[in-house]
Parts: C-alpha cells; structure tokens; sequence
C-alpha cells in the first residue's frame, strides 16, 4: 500500500514512470478506495504503461485484457478445455460403463451419471482468461483492460459486476468471488462514448500530451545518453507539431524513437537536413508529413529557442 501521494510518485518514478500530481493522486486513490481507474486521453500518451507502473510500483502481478471488437465474455473470463474433455471421457469410458451397467432404462443411466458430481465441467478443464485470472490470483494482481472502448457495449455490461462486487459467475461452477481485491486500470482512447453506469464506478483521469518541461524530464529518464541541447530541440519542435493539424499526432513513444535514432546518427542538433529525413519517425501518414515539410522553418525555429 502507498504511504502518501509522495510515495506513489516516487515509486511510479522508480518504475520508469514520471507521473504529474494529478496521476500520482489519481493512483493513490485508486489505490486506498480500491476503485478501478478509467484512463482517457489520445492514444501514446502512457495509459498503458500507466498500468504496468503501478503494477510494478504496488507489487502487483500484471493481468492484461486487450480488448477489440468481437471480444466476448467467454474470451475475457473463461474457456472450456474441450479437447482435454474429450480425452477424459475417452480414457474413462469402462468406468462411465460399470457407473451404468444394469440400469433400467436411459433416464435411470443418466441420473447416475449424474449422480457422481460435475466431473467433466470442474476447475480441472477450465482455462481462466485475464478476468478470471485476476480475481482467483493468490498473489495481489492489477487487471488492465485496454482499449475499453474498442470493445463491444456488452462487454461493459458484463464488466459491471466484476467491478461492483467483485465477483464473476460461472454458470457451471457458480458464484466466484475474489480471493483478494485486484485493482483494475481501463483505458480508453475514446473512439466512442463509455456507459454512465461504467463511469460511475471508476475514478476518472484523462491524461493529455505533457508539457514540455516534463516531456524532456522523460527524455532525460529513458535517454540519458542524448545530448541536452538535442533533447531540448527534439522536445520543442514535437510540441509545434502537435500544434498543428494533424491526422495523427507524436505520441511520447515517437519522440522517444527521434531521439535514440537522432543520437544514433550522431547528432547535436537539429538542422534542416536532419529533419526532413527523419520526420518519418514521429509522423505516420504522408499528409502529415507533407504538412509538416511546409512549416519545416516553423519547426526549425521552435528547435532552436528549445
């Protein structure tokens, strides 16, 4: 457990996470309520790693549920192992003979096959996916559940009673409760609205593109190596960049790729050149590179006062 929202940032920090106040706040609460968190912002902001810092920094086991479309509650909770199903009741076929043998009729055989328990729906032929994964962990677990609004609006609803009570229910096994309360990260890049009922029961944090002070302060952290003058350049004209309209703007992660690819070729700054050749690494589509070509002194200049 975090001691203060100091701790939370000083551990987030040590698990190469650099949080703002209002993170590190979010996830003490989250942390001390014991309520899932919903993370919404543009996408290569760090919800995700968000996530796997907080696992790292509580001492939690990380369960991940990607979500996409199609994704349903079988999938997310639990499967059947068939097969293995198949091979039992193959290899016990002369007990499931000697369990029926002189029975009068099929109703009778079938009251004693039953009669010896759920043998074939047990633990022993489930495969727990990540929800049931997180609720039975012995051991304290962060269950991540990507990219909600990828996901079907069933999915949400199935959700609901995880994160309400606690507990999931497996119609053949029953009413499963957790052994130990995990707590639960969902992130959302809000390609479409989110249920009131699933909002009401998460702490709310939207996480924007940082600033540019703590954008360098993660570029010191994850690339010590690179120059100040060239981080500080590189820092700069990411933030022009978003600035303008884009069809996708530089997540963290690709303004990271420019400095390590920037460093690799031994640069100290960022010239006109340099930057035409390398602006396929933080933008993906042609338009935005031929937009950001047309503002290249723009660029250039933000670089430059850093």
């Amino acid at each position: 457990m975090f001691v203060d929202i100091e701790d939370v940032s000083e551990k987030l920090a040590r698990a190469g996470y650099l949080p703002s106040r209002d993170i590190a706040t979010a996830v003490f609460l989250a942390d001390r309520l014991e309520k899932p968190i919903l993370v919404e912002g543009p996408a290569g902001v760090g919800k995700t790693e968000l996530a796997r810092a907080f696992a790292q920094a509580s001492g939690r086991a990380l369960v991940r549920l990607q979500c996409y479309e199609g994704l349903d509650e079988s999938k997310a909770l639990y499967e059947w192992e068939y097969a293995k199903q198949l091979l039992f009741t193959q290899l016990l076929r002369e007990r499931i003979g000697e369990a029926v043998s002189g029975a009068g009729s099929l109703a009778e055989a079938a009251d004693r096959i039953a009669g010896e328990g759920n043998v074939f729906f047990s633990e022993r032929f489930l495969v727990p996916r990540p929800v049931l994964r997180a609720i039975t962990s012995a051991e304290p677990a962060l269950l991540l559940v990507d990219e909600i609004d990828k996901a079907d609006p069933e999915l949400e609803a199935f959700l609901l009673e995880v994160l309400s009570e606690w507990t999931v229910t497996v119609p053949e096994l029953g009413t499963v409760r957790a052994r130990q309360v995990p707590r639960v990260v969902l992130t959302s890049n809000a390609a479409r609205d989110l249920s009131d009922a699933l909002k009401r029961r998460c702490l709310h944090l939207h996480i924007d593109f940082p600033s540019k002070e703590r954008e360098l302060a993660i570029v010191r952290a994850k690339v010590p190596d690179a120059a100040e003058a060239l981080s500080r350049a590189v820092v700069a004209a990411v933030a022009k960049l978003r600035a303008l309209d884009l069809k996708k703007a530089p997540s963290i992660s690709e303004t990271l790729d420019w400095i390590r690819a920037l460093a690799v070729l031994n640069a100290t700054e960022l010239d006109p050149a340099l930057l035409d050749d390398t602006l396929n690494l933080v933008l993906k589509y042609e338009s935005d590179l031929a937009r950001a070509r047309e503002r290249s002194g723009e660029l250039l200049a933000a670089a430059q006062l850093g």
